[in-house]
């Protein structure tokens, strides 16, 4: 090695080494700050008396994150620019704040310093502003609005009232072409075919959505490969990860799937999870942490946690540790609804140190009925399961109804999904569908039918913020949406033919899985939702699921963008993928795979200046990099990845 090269080596040792040491201080210096737990109680303490909910001094709002980016007062991701961060640190008390009180210490700025630094998270519907706006808890049937000439969906009606009251243009329909993509990835996840477009094209009947919708819904093995996504993260059920190998954690695989491809009733969806048999007792045990572990976290209060969640849009994470801060919900009620699972006496912990009282086992809302204390654990998860689905628990409809809103139309009626208590955008439209939904017999293939068939559904999206505050958010149509990191990776494998043999575990599906082998009812390739989670899948956002996941990012991150743009397991994908279209088609010429790729990603034909680019960069012959060259680039637009 010559001494050039040896100073060249020299020079990206120091650099590298130097990048290492900022990386891991720039890593200690955003330690995760948790709003909850650890801002909200510095800003109560010190702020709120003067800053919130109606009393401003000084013409400073603090109750929600917008108010506080509007004050100026901090630049997310740039603390030392913050001015707040100077009122609280100055040495002059008659500037300082909070004004005629004890400082902030260290620690309390440190943690604000870091809470800046990191984006100022905040919980989600959170504000100090009293909430005046009391959610029902029956079911409620509101009156429709009259009939209007072509309008028959009751959701038409009651959207385009609202649309009137508010002065809302309604946006035009979509094309067939790409309500036909819509509503095939939002029901099954997967790209219709050009030939399946085209002949939806050419349909002339009146009723070929209606038509489509129901011939999607009724693809039982589709549906159910798509929607155990959707209810993986909300249960919080995963093939592999923590807690499996120690028997700490159980797999609901089996008996979800076949309750998907059942279309099982919802009622009886949540009975089996709350009173769980021997197949859906995982969601209920949740997690045995090896160790130590917070007392908030012991798996009877996993249990109140996740069916106050999921089931019925209500936070107790919060009030798992303390009376929350976020909302009305005690300890004591928390600690309630963990006792009903409990098979021992449960003694109430506040803030991890024991207060000598033992929990009593009740429900949340004393208005549906009681649970008996006294009565032996099994009773005692009946009785619960019965008031969960009791016809008179409007929260339970409401809630899951909500949660399909937001999956097909981008933001719930509720905002946020997991804030029921919240004001809806219409109470109308959530109270009828979940009236709905009792209605038809508990069945969210009817509901998804409902809302899919509607105009409103059909229409084009519209640009709107989807973390607009709730007091003034107005729905003015659908929202696009980014695909899940399951739709995306179905989609190239769709299109190219690249996916795996077999799912995570062949064992758990057992005589459910149905390969195209098979018949003319079994899929036409194993999909990303039955199979372990890969590099590529986590890095656009599937999650661990070792918590449960109601939404997922609205936006792509850092790490999805540079995973995106070179990274390696993407990369290997397409040109694995083209690899493989190229041996499966060797006759095509460059501007015919060109056009099959395009068709197929985007649901339509590529115009002659786009087509000449993508054969450009194919080239002349076809070779394998540039195919893969083109499916990088169709990949990456927005109309792909997006969900419009």
């Amino acid at each position: 090695m010559n001494a050039n090269a040896m100073q060249t080596m020299v020079r990206r040792l120091v650099v590298a080494v130097a990048a290492v040491a900022l990386l891991a201080e720039s890593v200690r210096a955003v330690e995760p700050v948790d709003f909850a737990h650890d801002v909200l109680p510095i800003l109560q303490q010190h702020c709120a008396k003067c800053h919130t909910n109606g009393r401003y001094e000084g013409e400073l709002s603090l109750d929600t994150r917008e108010a506080v980016l509007e004050a100026g007062i901090a630049e997310p991701g740039a603390a030392d620019e913050s001015s707040i961060l100077e009122r609280v640190t100055a040495d002059d008390a008659a500037i300082r704040m909070p004004l005629e009180a004890p400082p902030l210490s260290a620690d309390e700025v440190d943690v604000l310093r870091r809470w800046i630094d990191a984006g100022m998270a905040w919980e989600g519907g959170f504000s100090f502003r009293k909430n005046t706006y009391e959610p029902p808890l029956k079911p409620r049937r509101p009156e429709l609005p009259p009939s209007t000439t072509g309008v028959a969906n009751p959701i038409d009606l009651i959207v385009l009232a609202y649309w009137q009251e508010h002065g809302i243009e309604p946006p035009p329909p979509l094309s067939d072409a790409a309500f036909h993509r819509r509503v095939s990835l939002d029901l099954v996840g997967l790209l219709p075919s050009v030939a399946e477009v085209e002949a939806f094209q050419a349909d002339t009947a009146a009723d070929k959505r209606a038509r489509l919708v129901r011939r999607l819904l009724d693809d039982r093995v589709a549906f159910a490969d798509h929607w155990l996504t959707f209810w993986n993260d909300l249960l919080r059920n995963d093939y592999a990860g923590t807690g499996y190998i120690s028997g700490g954690r159980k797999q609901i695989t089996s008996w979800l799937y076949r309750a998907l491809v059942d279309n099982k009733p919802y009622d009886r969806f949540v009975r089996d999870l709350v009173d769980p048999q021997r197949e859906s007792a995982g969601f209920a045990k949740g997690f045995v942490w090896r160790g130590q572990v917070n007392a908030s976290q012991r798996p009877e209060l996993q249990f109140a946690q996740n069916v106050g969640q999921v089931f019925l849009g209500v936070n107790l994470k919060c009030a798992s540790c303390h009376d929350s801060f976020i909302d009305n919900w005690k300890l004591t009620d928390s600690y309630g609804l963990a006792a009903i699972y409990s098979r021992e006496p449960l003694e109430i912990h506040r803030c991890d140190v024991p207060t000598g009282k033992i929990a009593q086992a009740y429900f949340l809302f004393s208005e549906l009925g009681s649970v008996d204390p006294q009565a032996p654990r099994d009773e005692r998860l009946a009785t619960l399961a019965e008031l969960m689905t009791s016809s008179d628990n409007g929260r339970l409809t409401r809630t899951i109804v909500n949660r399909l809103w937001d999956r097909l139309l981008g933001r719930g009626i509720v905002f946020p999904v997991d804030a029921l208590a919240s004001r809806p955008w219409s109470e109308d439209l959530l109270d009828y569908l979940a009236v709905d939904v009792s209605d038809n017999g508990y069945d969210l293939k009817k509901t998804l039918e409902l809302i899919t068939t509607s105009k409103v559904y059909g229409s084009q999206s519209v640009a709107w913020d989807p973390a607009a505050p709730v007091e003034e958010f107005v729905f003015a149509g659908p929202a696009p949406k980014r695909m899940t990191a399951e739709q995306f990776v179905d989609a190239v494998w769709q299109m190219t033919g690249v996916c795996p043999q077999e799912t995570a575990q062949d064992e758990v599906f057992g005589e459910m899985l149905c390969y195209a082998t098979k018949g003319a009812a079994g899929r036409p390739f194993v999909r990303s939702s039955l199979v372990e989670s890969t590099l590529l899948m986590r890095s656009l956002g599937r999650p661990n699921r070792e918590q449960v996941v109601t939404t997922r990012p609205a936006e792509m991150t850092t790490l999805e963008a540079i995973e995106m743009s070179n990274g390696q397991p993407l990369s290997e994908l397409l040109q694995q993928s083209a690899s493989k279209l190229h041996v499966d088609h060797p006759d095509w010429s460059a501007e015919a795979m060109c056009e099959y790729v395009f068709h197929s990603a985007l649901a339509r034909p590529p115009a002659q200046d786009e087509l000449a680019r993508l054969v450009k960069l194919a080239g002349t012959p076809l070779t394998t990099d540039g195919l893969a060259d083109v499916l990088w680039c169709v990949v990456m637009l927005p109309e792909f990845q997006l969900v419009r």
